[in-house]
């Protein structure tokens, strides 16, 4: 997930992987876990403790909300 450090959407720039999981859970309502609180900065955790469709409705939303950032 640090290849979107440095991105930005127009209005916020993404500088780690809080700011990530915040940013995610702001535009795109999924809950991520920043990586530094398991020992690597450099990645993100999600759980899937969820039923299939919710999971995918959550990885569509990623999805588009990540592709905004360049």
């Amino acid at each position: 997930m640090s290849f979107y450090y440095g991105k930005t959407d127009g209005s916020r720039t993404i500088k780690n992987g809080d700011d990530l999981c915040l940013y995610l859970l702001e535009k795109a309502h999924v809950s991520l876990v920043p990586g530094g609180a398991f020992g690597d900065e450099k990645c993100i955790r999600l759980s899937y403790a969820a039923s299939e469709k919710d999971l995918r409705e959550a990885l569509k939303r990623l999805k588009e909300t990540l592709s905004t950032l360049r």
